[in-house]
């Protein structure tokens, strides 16, 4: 668990789809002046460069946000406005207009250039080079604070926040069997505690008998919630000669801001067109909305 570092993986088509949707469901929680928490079980370092050793060993960007950003960069102007404000939160990060792309923001960093700096931000992350990073990157930032800690474990004395407005955001590594497991119970837990929450739950999709059937767990788990769920999948690329290898990945998203359902609808196929690595892509939106 503590030898995973997602600098290996940053800007791959599954980060596409887990910030893509993270920064709509920001976007429209930020429409109410009521204050929201976010909650990231998860966090990561927080950014990642592009040009490191990590993110260079396999280059896994170039599948994902490379595709999209060169697209841009040739001329592609029509885009479906989430992507675009998805593009443009890479862009600003990246120093602005005219940015040559090498660095990538994951989930908190989406979360600081959108919410208001009195929406508080929790963030939990157990490897410590990271979580120290981490700090440095977001510690100072107004309601916020970094924990070295089980994300897990934080739902008990995190839920629900005081706004009763919040986002819990789950993506675990999936490098252990007993995270899928894990992510079961603790979608649970919240619809015990906090059953307003909207919570989005990224997941792999591989040949494994757990990650077959944690979807349907997780839209069972989720049954209790007021506004029900959408489910977003996005299959890019193939297994490898032993079936081994993520081929794509899942969002599921409890609570959901109505727009999203669209919007999903809409990007989806334009996601499958540009990440795609295999000649024919898969998109899925399933929806059990209240």
């Amino acid at each position: 668990m503590l030898a995973y570092r997602h600098a290996f993986h940053a800007g791959n088509h599954g980060d596409v789809l887990k910030h893509l949707v993270l920064g709509e469901v920001l976007h429209h929680m930020a429409e109410k002046a009521k204050p929201y928490s976010v909650l990231d079980t998860h966090a990561g370092a927080g950014g990642y460069s592009l040009e490191g050793r990590y993110a260079g060993k396999k280059g896994e960007f170039e599948g994902g946000v490379a595709s999209l950003w060169n697209a841009q960069a040739n001329g592609r102007t029509a885009w479906p406005e989430a992507i675009g404000r998805y593009l443009q939160l890479v862009r600003d990060f990246n120093g602005g207009p005219g940015a040559k792309l090498s660095q990538y923001p994951g989930s908190p960093a989406i979360a600081q250039a959108l919410m208001r700096p009195g929406d508080p931000l929790h963030l939990y992350e157990m490897h410590p080079t990271d979580e120290r990073i981490l700090r440095a990157f977001l510690g100072a930032r107004p309601h916020t604070q970094v924990h070295l800690c089980d994300g897990f474990a934080s739902l008990t004395r995190e839920l629900p926040p005081p706004s009763r407005r919040g986002v819990v955001l789950m993506d675990p590594s999936y490098e252990l069997k007993s995270d899928y497991g894990k992510v079961v119970a603790a979608v649970r837990e919240i619809m015990t505690r906090f059953v307003q929450a909207v919570v989005i739950v990224w997941y792999p999709l591989v040949q494994l008998v757990e990650a077959v059937q944690l979807p349907k767990r997780l839209r069972s788990a989720a049954a209790a919630a007021p506004k029900g769920w959408l489910d977003a999948q996005l299959t890019v690329q193939a297994a490898d000669a032993r079936g081994f290898g993520m081929m794509g990945s899942g969002v599921l998203v409890i609570n959901p801001p109505h727009p999203v359902h669209g919007m999903l609808r809409e990007c989806l196929p334009v996601l499958a067109d540009h990440l795609s690595q295999i000649e024919q892509p898969k998109w899925v939106l399933d929806a059990g909305l209240k």
